[in-house]
């Protein structure tokens, strides 16, 4: 059995697993051109990554002479796909301006800029932004921001520091954003450190939370919205600073969108007691899900607005299709009853970072939201998003390891199982996404297929995402779907072949003959 190898579970975290099963044909070491030690702290310290030589398009240029389609953009990232020209000349235009300058000091056009067409793209809704590096930055900012609220509205609620999550959530890596979340193999390292002012209910996950086919959504949501009422009254309801969840959940469980009147329920508890609603849109939003135009958003680009969420937080973020890449930024935005209260209170936000709407990050993300609107990508989005996951249900829906496929615009997951009757997940040891998305990145596929773990309970589950370029088209849409359903048969049939070599009566996954392999 080969030694240990890297599970990347969100593209953020990677934990060390043996037991790998060597069906998959996964890589040990990398390209002849990187395997000179690295003096890179890499997610894994057991190989170095394939070292990326360029990028055009919807392609990256690897140093082994590979030509990877970056089917999933990086992490959801890549929304206009490598090399964008416009992108580059308005860095290089804000080189000849200004590179940096201390955010307590000077304002710039383009952070300016970038916050005007944000708040503008909210209806109103939001008034004010503030703009960091990362989307775990931004979630702290959101954290901070509402406890700061409540501690200067009139009267002061101080005793407000609880905030509530849902389970197998994932809000980033920083300490604050990692304590409200609920990925259960993400947080233990360092659980002794994390803050104890969280809590967490249930996630809406239709595929595994309705406790039966009989039972309808309305009944599901009614059931959960019980569970968070139950929450607040166990915690104390006048504790409570903010209720926080993804509107499509990303990573943690694969492009999850919640059920219809989730959200709704949602607001009337936060409502009754008092509470903040924080949106985390780091991986859904700025267009990712295709929200679909109404009277009042002819176009849509926060996921919020889509009318099937249909709800207003008081609070958001957003990150990765923000800037698409091109310079590390993401971004907190709230509305006006919470600005208000600081205005009338201390007016300031006591909050703030070095590298705070830098002015590179900046224009890079204004001219990517330029693109975005003056090419009318989000229906795009939502054109191909729709070709995408039709394609996968067609080709896939049937195969006996993929028990869901579930997704909005170009934000879709395959979850894998090794029973479709039960529901039963792969063990966590056998890094089946991982396997996947390694054999994808081997010719003659070459293809990247992001991988996700912890589905089920934050330890058992598989499921790969595929969240392409907004600006991709038919037939490169085809081309993912092809390519995925060949890998994906690739991976379970050696699988089965190496059933079928062994002489025990379960496969190198631990599944018996009458489970996934059985059909």
């Amino acid at each position: 059995m080969p030694t240990a190898v890297a599970i990347v579970n969100d593209g953020n975290v990677t934990i060390e697993q043996s037991n790998r099963s060597p069906q998959s044909g996964h890589r040990t070491e990398g390209p002849v051109e990187s395997r000179e030690k690295s003096a890179v702290l890499h997610r894994s310290l057991s190989h170095d990554p394939f070292r990326v030589v360029s990028g055009e398009g919807n392609y990256l240029r690897l140093s082994n002479g590979q030509n990877i389609f970056d089917a999933t953009g990086g992490a959801a990232v890549a929304c206009l796909g490598h090399g964008n020209k416009r992108v580059r000349q308005a860095v290089m235009d804000q080189m000849d301006c200004v590179s940096y300058c201390h955010s307590l000091f000077y304002a710039t056009a383009a952070a300016e800029d970038l916050a005007r067409l944000l708040t503008t793209s909210t209806g109103g809704e939001m008034v004010r932004a503030f703009f960091v590096s990362s989307g775990s930055e931004a979630v702290e900012a959101a954290l901070k921001l509402a406890r700061q609220y409540h501690l200067e509205k009139k009267p002061g609620e101080p005793q407000r520091k609880h905030f509530i999550a849902r389970q197998q959530s994932y809000h980033g890596t920083t300490l604050g954003a990692l304590a409200v979340g609920g990925h259960v193999a993400r947080r233990e390292v360092f659980e002794p450190i994390l803050s104890i002012n969280s809590s967490r209910v249930s996630p809406c996950y239709t595929y595994r939370g309705m406790s039966s086919v009989l039972e309808h959504e309305t009944a599901y949501v009614r059931r959960l919205e019980a569970e968070l009422e139950v929450e607040f009254q166990r915690v104390g309801p006048d504790s409570v600073a903010a209720f926080i969840a993804e509107p499509v959940v990303g990573a943690a469980l694969g492009c999850v969108p919640a059920a219809k009147g989730y959200f709704q329920a949602v607001r009337r508890v936060c409502d009754r007691h008092g509470a903040l609603l924080i949106f985390d849109e780091v991986m859904c939003g700025a267009g990712r899900i295709g929200p679909e135009s109404t009277a009042r958003f002819s176009s849509p680009l926060h996921a919020w607005q889509d009318p099937h969420i249909g709800v207003v937080p008081d609070i958001m973020t957003m990150g990765k299709g923000l800037g698409g890449g091109y310079m590390p930024i993401a971004a907190m935005l709230a509305n006006e009853r919470v600005i208000d209260v600081l205005q009338r209170g201390t007016g300031a936000f006591s909050h703030g970072q070095t590298y705070q709407g830098h002015p590179l990050a900046c224009r890079a993300a204004l001219e990517v939201q330029r693109i975005i609107a003056e090419d009318d990508l989000v229906a795009n989005v939502r054109k191909q998003g729709v070709l995408l996951g039709k394609l996968l249900m067609d080709k896939l829906g049937t195969h006996p390891a993929v028990g869901d496929i579930r997704g909005r615009g170009l934000f879709w997951a395959i979850e894998f199982v090794s029973n479709k009757t039960t529901k039963e997940p792969f063990e966590s040891t056998e890094a089946v996404a991982m396997g996947v998305h390694e054999l994808g990145m081997q010719d003659p596929y070459n293809i990247s297929l992001y991988p996700g773990t912890g589905t089920v309970d934050g330890r058992r589950g598989d499921h790969i995402i595929l969240a392409p370029a907004y600006n991709v088209n038919e037939n490169e849409i085809r081309h993912v779907v092809d390519t995925t359903v060949l890998v994906v048969k690739h991976f379970f049939r050696s699988a089965l072949e190496n059933l079928r070599g062994t002489n025990a009566g379960t496969d190198a996954f631990g599944v018996s003959p009458g489970g996934v392999f059985s059909a």
